[in-house]
Formats: C-alpha cells, sequence, structure tokens
C-alpha cells in the first residue's frame, strides 16, 4: 500500500531531484525531553517510570540529545561528498520525533520546487521500527500535507551490508584492538533490541536455524567485520558474539536477548577480561550508546573485573560516508526501482516488517 491512489508511472520513478535523511530525532534542550518521550512511546504502555528514568540520563548527559547534532555533521559530510563527485542535489533533514519533522521537511522540498525524493534511514536494518516505520511515517507526511498526488518519494532499502559500512567498521575495530593481548579477549557486537514479535515479523533469515532477519543481518555483518579485521591485521579470528541493548518495553513481552550487561556477566564467568563492544546497530554516538555502553555498561564492566574497549560508531568516517554517496549515485543514475528482480524486492513489499498495528500505508522501498 503506498500514500498514492494509483501506481507509479516508469516517469515518476525517474531522476529524483532531492535526498532526504530522515531519523529518529532527539530533544534540543531539556524542556524537550519528556514531550520528545511522550512522542516516542505514545501508544505503546511504557510505564511513566521508566520514561522518568530515561530523563533523566538524558539530564545526567547534558540535557539534549548529540543526535540531531551527529545527523546535520553526516549531512554535510555526504553533501561535501556528493559534491566532489559533481553531483549537486538538495540534501535535508527529516525526523521522526522532533524538529526538523519529516513533514516539514518534505513540505519545504515542495515549496522549492521538488517532486521526486530519495529518502535515506539512518537505521541500517530490516524491523518495524528501523524500516518499515520510516516508510509509514514519510506516506503519513504526504498524506498530512496534501502533497500525496503531488510528490513521489521512495525509501532506500536498509544498508547494512554496504561495503562503507561494513570496511568503515573493520577499520574502527582494527584500531581499537590493535597491541592488545588477545587471550581473555571478546568481541561483544550490539545493537538495539527489539519485541521478539517484530523480529520474527522482519523475515526469515536466509541460511538454516538463523530464526529472523534482524538478528541475520547483524549476524551477517558481524561476520563480516570479524573476517575484515582478521585479513588486515593477519590474525586469527577474534572469538564474538552479538549481544542487545536499550530494551525499553514491558517486562512482560519477550525481546530479543542477552542484554550486553547480561552478557558481561556472563563473560566474566567464562574469563574474558577484555570486552571490545562494537556497536554495529547504530550509526553514531547518540544518547542510547552514551548511556548503555558508555555509562551503564561500563560501569558493571568495572565492578566485574572486566575492561570494556568501546568501539566508536562509522558516524563521519569517510568510507561510511563515501559508501552513502554510492548508494545515492546508484539511484540517481538508475532512475528506477532496483529492488525489482531482487531479494529486496520481497523484503521492500507493502507488507514487509509489519508491527503490532494495523497495516498503514508506506512509501515504496526500493534497493541499490
Amino acid at each position: 500500500m503506498s500514500a498514492k491512489k494509483h501506481p507509479m508511472t516508469a516517469d515518476e520513478t525517474r531522476g529524483y531531484d532531492a535526498v532526504l535523511l530522515a531519523s529518529f530525532g532527539g530533544p534540543e534542550g531539556p524542556d524537550e525531553i519528556m514531550p520528545f518521550l511522550e512522542r516516542v512511546t505514545a501508544g505503546r504502555g511504557i510505564p511513566h517510570d521508566r520514561l522518568e528514568a530515561v530523563h533523566q540520563h538524558y539530564l545526567r548527559m547534558g540535557g539534549r540529545s548529540p543526535l540531531n547534532d551527529q545527523n546535520r555533521a553526516l549531512l554535510a559530510a555526504l553533501r561535501a561528498e556528493l559534491n566532489r563527485r559533481g553531483v549537486m542535489i538538495p540534501l535535508v533533514l527529516g525526523n521522526r520525533n522532533s524538529p526538523p519533522f519529516i513533514f516539514d521537511a518534505l513540505r519545504d522540498l515542495h515549496a522549492d520546487g521538488h517532486r521526486r525524493v530519495l529518502a535515506l534511514a539512518t537505521s541500517q536494518y530490516s524491523s518495524y521500527s528501523s524500516c518499515r516505520q520510516y516508510r509509514e511515517d514519510l506516506a503519513e507526511a504526504l498524506n498530512s500535507t496534501g502533497l500525496a498526488d503531488q510528490m513521489h518519494v521512495a525509501k532506500v532499502r536498509p544498508a547494512y551490508d554496504r561495503p562503507g559500512f561494513i570496511e568503515a567498521t573493520v577499520e574502527l575495530l582494527v584500531a581499537a584492538v590493535s597491541g592488545r593481548e588477545r587471550e581473555g579477549l571478546r568481541v561483544l557486537f550490539t545493537t538495539h533490541s527489539i519485541p521478539s514479535v517484530d523480529a520474527t515479523a522482519s523475515g526469515p533469515g536466509a541460511e538454516p536455524g538463523e530464526i529472523d532477519l534482524y538478528s541475520a543481518q547483524h549476524r551477517e555483518v558481524a561476520n563480516a567485520v570479524i573476517a575484515g579485521a582478521s585479513e588486515v591485521a593477519g590474525e586469527e579470528p577474534l572469538p564474538w558474539r552479538l549481544v542487545y541493548q536499550s530494551r525499553s518495553g514491558s517486562p512482560r513481552v519477550p525481546w530479543l536477548g542477552p542484554d550486553i550487561n547480561d552478557a558481561l556477566r556472563e563473560e566474566a564467568q567464562d574469563g574474558t577480561r577484555t570486552a571490545v563492544v562494537v556497536p554495529i546497530g547504530f550509526v553514531s554516538d547518540h544518547i542510547e550508546v552514551l548511556w548503555d555502553l558508555d555509562t551503564d555498561a561500563t560501569r558493571i564492566a568495572g565492578e566485574l573485573g572486566i575492561n570494556l574497549v568501546r568501539v566508536p560508531t562509522v558516524g563521519t568516517h569517510p568510507m561510511f560516508v563515501a559508501g552513502l554517496a554510492d548508494l545515492v549515485q546508484a539511484h540517481l543514475s538508475a532512475g528506477r526501482d532496483l529492488a525489482g528482480g531482487t531479494r529486496w524486492a520481497e523484503f521492500c513489499a507493502a507488507g514487509c516488517c509489519d508491527g503490532a498495528r494495523a497495516q498503514l500505508p508506506t512509501v515504496r522501498g526500493v534497493s541499490a
């Protein structure tokens, strides 16, 4: 289901004239924290004490989220890289939960004469909250602004396996472990936990025994990063496991695990002395990375006698930015829905990654 009431024609999918970086958003000051959290959790039954705890996290981290600044930096870096290649196309930021909102970004683009928008999300993986919900938000923005019949918006499929993301993470991991004693060292790849039902709805994994696509995609990244780091360093592959963080739902609802703090306790029992934490589920060091890893997990690791080494997120790493530029250029030069004939044609279909709510309209998902 799409925001439009009629199928897109070939001409409508050709020649994107603007790029929208879609992100989660975050509060810019103390007074914005609780309204932001209430928007994020609306209809999800999150206990108020959980919201208050997160409110306190923000206050202790300076009273604002670093995410918007990080996204502005990423947008500037991507613009510079595209301009260096001679690609002059407007790039704007639109957030799900804070200004500038997605609907404002689309309205401004339309006012400036743009009609075909390519949307990139800062989330890299397949699930309701990290992909489909952005497609719903984009469709709702078109409908609420009255632009559904005047603009074409398509969202790029999850880009977790793009070389730039993998190669940047390899470089960051190699730098973090360089010169460290390998005995007693374990790599913990971490990502945002999601409800188990949402993980299942993301689709099946490609390999036997893989229950859900969301987890399988993270394991694919972890395997590629470990192999790449081994090749670069000329060492045996490092031992690793996938763990989760930032759970926020009801304790009665199953979520993916183990949580990183539980995993650290298990690692301590197994004799791990150094835990190298690689947050592959995130592209920038925003509040969940800074609090859940640099504050909470680091404290628990210290109590357990484990040295926690946190690898930076890719942020504006040149390899990651170049990969995003490649992605944009692929769509601009192809001028068509690149998902056709690939496995992403199914994953980016109307019914993919359904959430708990009734199915809502979405914009099209496209691949490269």
